[in-house]
């Protein structure tokens, strides 16, 4: 066994140790009987009107993930446009393929209506 895996075995076992140790505690600290008004439905103080689940439109949903999509490109961009300068044609080509490939699952959505706020 090398060293850098007793690492990561000392890593695994103390994470290990620390959640089971704050488990133990929180649960020895925890009131053993809970109360009434710690059990109800608290939100701002305020008593909730209606039922707990309500449905909402598919389309935010589809928004929200189109935005982590096309947030996630920039994620990649970023680090490609700091090594541009050492990078050479290869690299350029992937990227533009990358791009190209975003581009029509915008292009799909747009046509689809996805990005329509209805």
């Amino acid at each position: 066994m090398s060293f850098d895996h007793l690492v990561i075995a000392i890593f695994f076992l103390l994470g290990s140790v620390f959640v089971v140790l704050t488990l133990t505690v929180s649960k020895a600290l925890r009131p053993a009987v809970l109360e009434a008004d710690k059990l109800t439905i608290y939100d701002c103080g305020v008593e909730p009107v209606g039922p707990p689940w309500v449905q909402f439109r598919i389309g935010y949903y589809v928004y929200a993930l189109l935005f982590v999509i096309f947030d996630i490109e920039t994620v990649f961009l970023y680090p490609w446009a700091v090594a541009f300068g050492h990078s050479g044609a290869f690299i350029l080509v992937e990227m533009l393929v990358f791009v190209v490939i975003l581009a029509a699952g915008l292009a799909y959505a747009w046509k689809e209506g996805a990005l329509k706020w209805r």
